[in-house]
């Protein structure tokens, strides 16, 4: 997998001092080893040399195009006089703005070099100039050439894919859309990996020689490719965590009371039957395992090692296993300050191993060819099909509880405590692909990465339910969070975006989520919310037709036929309205007739039969349960939920005759609120995954200039003026009012006359640096009239804000319309967030405003207008018609586009928006940037 860097030339450079240490990040390549990517210094030089000098003759030869005996250092001196012509370097050896002309990037594993990839900026589509002449950037140089070169023995692996993705992300940052590659025909191994990275490539043949050309546009192909090579890697890396076939417990203690003995015992007593060590300075066996005194000792390397000691030891222990070849880690113990966590975290980096930890209740296994109970839990897991992975060791034991009370047990339980590396993101890949696991149940506290999150939970949603806690909904319970996990808290509407638009199942509470489980559990979601409810009593149904309604459930009127039809086959004295009243002398054969018709009908999503135990008629309470759960005829594969009330337990699944269950609950609040979320995920999955439109009109570059020029004069941030924020909306085609500057009172004047209605109307609003709330200030003048209206305006804001005013807005006064806000959030953790809801002076007293995380799609823009509670206004009420519900689409998704395009936009707000039959017009705007590049997100890394 090699190529030669195609027009990089340079003389010989001499001796370089060594490299010093460069930041850079962790990746897995296919097989989970990980590996080390960061920039190249010119102190690599020695590194470089030797890495081409191990390299095959063969290997060096399609590298370089031919072969001399000094091949090797003419490679590494081109790209030390690379990083030297294009930037140079700070005193300590590290690159130093190498001003995006040229770039090299290096994969090392335990400090030895194992791949190179480069690009330098291309003067022109065919050649570069010569390199030994100074060279300028330009904007419109975005071609760049690219050379890629492996080792040897790493062929295969990864490493030449993983390192152009890391290219690529570079290269886009620096403004190149295109790299061009030349490599010899023969050279099959460099050409398939150009081909397989995702992107379009075109090839031209000439001779013996190839010419590749690759488009670096950011498409949904090559994404899905990333992805796609990102999970492959994630669950390689995790088979020896979740499948180990050797264990090493470190620390179990000689008495009863430890956390190491604890996860031993379960080890030893939960059906593993894999080879299991033990490591105790003085003891030769605890609980009948063989004990070895220091992990050095150990006659193999295990594959997973529980790591149960002192905190101060932790660093340690980690690094002795990494030494004798251990692959993953799971690391019980609490208490690690800043430096230990550190280092705990760098010895896995360095020697290929997976942590989870620390501050965790273990984990645990359940699949067809393991059981492995590697936790402190007080009773084993129960073998089952719900994947489940929390922060919380608390909710982890309520929720094993749960899951086996109900039967559905877990496929594999994962702890993940203070989440320095496995994360929810590495278990639901796992998932995904593990051919066992058929839910998701997680409790996350904290997200690493989110938007890769919510592509993977978009992708995993569509094949098994994932259900959440939404633990931090409030002000103090995020405080607790960020107390317990160390984690950024993040705002409820942030997360409700994230859930919404991922298709994640969002509960309140522990009991909810293993309501909502059982549902899922028991077959597909209802494909819409109308309920029918059954009864033998009818104080019953009333409460289960409250509980409905209130979780946003519709119950439909049944139609004569089908009520007709139930009174034929329900007692005397059934009342067949919605809820159907069986009356109390309603027999096994009649409810399972009433039941059987209504999921029958078209009318009809569900069914809820809520039943109490009586003695009237010959049905017991267990007959009537019957009537459920044996039903031969029942073709339907429509939910039926029962709601028994004198039940002891919260929920619980009847098994049926045909091995299929139906979910049981003590009361119709809980099945009605599982049913709702039943209806969302119906809803979801009906629903074709959508697509971010392509837009017209949008000026990108210029945006850029924008808010660099702001930058470049106000180096920690801050609100751009009126006249920068116009420009900034023109760049993405948001319509605005009509607007002029004025510095003058005779300007203002001026300015209205000419922009002055058929009503002659005009708005006046003052500005100076850092305002923010005009109309609170009394920096607005509305309504204004003739020269000495404008006038007195003026002198008013001269008299009370002299000091400060810079200048003035004048626009006509805006017609009537619905006032509403939209707006731009940079979230820190999150990223660009898109706000919409009711705009005007009562927006933040209202607060009627939903989210979404951008990028929006075609989808995402419909819930989004759709979601606040003034969306009825925007589809016509008492008599008027609809709003311009295209130009409001498109002002959303042109504010996507612009949260995506600019990280140094920290919030921009549109309020008010003004919404018309016949257009959507922004009539005022601030804008408020901050000096930060924000990483690409895709980017495939280890936290």
């Amino acid at each position: 997998m090699l190529q030669r860097p195609s027009g990089l030339d340079a003389s010989q450079l001499g001796t370089h001092a060594p490299a010093a240490a460069s930041p850079g990040v962790h990746a897995l390549l296919s097989d989970g080893t990980t590996v080390h990517i960061r920039p190249a210094v010119s102190g690599d030089h020695l590194e470089a040399l030797r890495f081409y000098e191990e390299m095959a003759p063969e290997n060096l030869r399609l590298r370089v195009f031919g072969l001399s005996s000094g091949s090797a250092q003419l490679a590494a001196d081109r790209m030390c006089d690379g990083i030297a012509r294009n930037g140079g370097e700070c005193a300590n050896g590290r690159l130093h703005g190498s001003r995006n002309g040229y770039r090299a990037l290096i994969a090392e594993h335990a400090g030895e070099v194992i791949g190179i990839a480069e690009y330098e900026r291309s003067a022109n589509r065919t050649e570069l100039k010569d390199p030994a002449s100074p060279q300028e950037d330009t904007p419109d140089r975005t071609t760049a050439e690219i050379a890629l070169a492996v080792a040897d023995h790493w062929h295969h692996r990864g490493v030449g894919t993983l390192l152009l993705e890391h290219l690529v992300s570079a290269a886009r940052a620096a403004g190149i859309t295109e790299f061009t590659a030349d490599a010899l025909a023969e050279n099959h191994e460099v050409l398939r990996v150009f081909a397989d990275l995702g992107l379009r490539t075109a090839r031209h043949f000439d001779g013996p020689e190839v010419r590749c050309t690759i488009p670096l546009a950011d498409t949904e192909d090559y994404l899905a490719s990333v992805e796609g090579r990102a999970a492959a890697a994630g669950i390689a890396s995790l088979r020896p965590l979740l499948r180990p076939q050797s264990i090493v417990v470190i620390g179990p203690g000689r008495r009863p009371g430890s956390v190491g003995r604890a996860v031993l015992r379960n080890l030893c007593t939960g059906g593993y039957t894999g080879r299991l060590f033990a490591v105790h300075p003085k003891a030769a066996s605890i609980l009948g395992v063989r004990a070895w005194p220091t992990v050095d000792a150990l006659p193999t390397a295990p594959d997973l090692a529980v790591i149960a000691v002192p905190a101060a030891e932790v660093p340690g222990v980690a690094e002795q296993c990494g030494a004798l070849g251990v692959r993953a880690v799971v690391v019980v113990s609490a208490g690690l300050d800043a430096d230990r966590a550190q280092a705990l975290l760098a010895s896995c980096r360095s020697h290929d191993m997976r942590l989870v930890g620390p501050d965790c209740l273990g984990l645990a296994a359940a699949g067809v060819n393991i059981r492995m109970d590697a936790t402190f839990a007080a009773h084993h897991p129960t073998p089952g099909t719900a994947g489940v992975a929390v922060q919380s060791g608390g909710v982890g034991i309520a929720l094993l509880g749960g899951l086996a009370r109900l039967g559905i047990g877990v496929s594999d339980f994962v702890s993940l405590g203070d989440k320095y590396d496995v994360s929810g993101n590495d278990l639901l890949q796992w998932w995904e692909h593990d051919g066992r696991t058929e839910l998701a149940l997680l409790h996350l506290e904290s997200f690493g990465n989110p938007r890769v999150f919510s592509r993977t939970a978009r992708r995993v949603t569509r094949r098994i339910p994932v259900l959440t806690v939404d633990a931090g909904r409030t002000d103090e319970g995020r405080r607790a969070a960020a107390t317990h996990t160390a984690a950024a808290a993040t705002s409820r509407l942030t997360r409700q975006a994230l859930f919404t638009q991922a298709g994640i199942t969002a509960t309140r509470s522990v009991p909810e989520l293993l309501a909502t489980a059982a549902l899922f559990h028991c077959g597909p979601p209802p494909q819409g919310p109308r309920i029918a409810i059954v009864t033998n009593a009818g104080g019953a149904g009333v409460l289960a037709a409250d509980a409905c309604a209130e979780a946003g459930l519709t119950l439909p009127p049944l139609g004569p036929q089908l009520m007709d039809e139930l009174l034929e086959v329900l007692p005397s004295g059934a009342a067949a309205g919605n809820p159907v009243d069986a009356g109390a002398a309603v027999t096994e054969e009649h409810l399972r007739a009433c039941v059987d018709r209504l999921a029958a009908s078209a009318s009809v999503d569900a069914v809820l039969v809520a039943l109490v135990p009586t003695a009237v008629a010959a049905a017991t309470g267990d007959d009537l349960v019957r009537a459920l759960t044996h039903a031969p005829d029942r073709r339907s594969s429509k939910p039926v939920v029962a709601v028994l009330l004198d039940q002891d337990r919260s929920v619980r699944l009847l098994p049926c005759s045909d091995d299929s269950r139906i979910p049981a609950y003590a009361d119709a609040q809980s099945a009605a609120q599982a049913l709702a979320h039943a209806v969302v995920r119906g809803t979801w999955l009906a629903r074709p995954t959508g697509t971010v439109p392509g837009l017209a009109g949008i000026d990108s570059a210029r945006a850029h200039g924008i808010v660099d020029s702001y930058l470049e004069q106000h180096s920690e941030g801050g609100l751009l003026d009126p006249r920068a924020c116009a420009a900034l909306l023109d760049c993405y085609g948001i319509s605005q009012q009509p607007w002029a500057w004025a510095v003058t009172e005779d300007e203002a004047v001026l300015a209205a006359d000419r922009l002055k209605g058929p009503d002659g109307r005009v708005v006046l609003k003052a500005h100076w640096p850092g305002l923010t709330h005009k109309s609170r200030q009394g920096a607005v003048h509305l309504d204004l009239r003739g020269d000495s209206q404008v006038r007195a305006a003026w002198r008013d804001f001269e008299i009370r804000f002299g000091h400060l005013m810079t200048g003035a807005v004048v626009q006509p006064l805006a017609a009537r319309g619905t006032e509403l806000f939209a707006g731009i959030v940079q979230d820190e953790v999150f990223g660009p967030l898109v706000l919409f809801g009711l705009g005007g002076t009562a927006t933040e007293v209202l607060a009627d405003h939903a989210a979404r995380l951008a990028p929006l799609t075609d989808h995402d823009v419909h819930d989004l207008i759709t979601a606040p509670r003034c969306a009825p206004l925007l589809f016509g009420v008492d008599g008027h018609g609809p709003v311009d519900l295209e130009g409001l689409e498109q002002l959303l998704l042109r504010l996507s586009r612009m949260a995506s395009d600019l990280p140094q936009l920290a919030e921009a707000d549109l309020n008010p928006v003004l919404a018309r039959p016949d257009r959507i017009t922004a009539l005022d705007v601030r804008v408020r940037v901050l000096p930060r590049q924000a990483g690409d997100p895709y980017l495939r890394r280890l936290r």
